[in-house]
């Protein structure tokens, strides 16, 4: 077995165990969405130690947007309220998605949001 392939089943086994954890703070839905379909641990920050505050529990399809897919206009009011998160996985996450899209409201809401300034500055230049 390669160290590469040990390593990412280690990390893999590791963001399993806050599962649990993660499903209790989202009431088992997604964090984004609220959706309860194929909810899975989302990392946040995959280069950084995994913490409660670097991943999130989201459904496939805001998985999917998340890592780059193109957002559907009727999912992104859904992903405004995830926003307003403590959770910076949660809102920041959201965020990204959200500067990527070109619909007039969201450099408003990601302006008002509590996501911290620094990741504020970065999506909107």
């Amino acid at each position: 077995m390669s160290k590469g392939y040990a390593a990412h089943r280690e990390r893999a086994e590791l963001l399993d165990s806050f599962g649990k954890t993660l499903g209790k703070r989202a009431s088992f839905r997604c964090e984004w969405c609220d959706g309860t379909d194929d909810l899975r641990v989302w990392d946040y920050r995959p280069k950084d130690e995994p913490s409660l505050a670097s991943l999130a529990l989201l459904c496939a399809s805001c998985r999917s947007m998340a890592e780059g897919k193109p957002a559907e206009e009727k999912r992104l009011h859904s992903l405004r309220n995830a926003l307003w998160s403590d959770v910076p996985a949660v809102s920041e996450g959201a965020a990204r998605v959200l500067a990527r899209c070109s619909v007039p409201w969201v450099r408003e809401a990601i302006e008002e949001s509590l996501i911290d300034d620094s990741v504020k500055r970065e999506l909107l230049g």
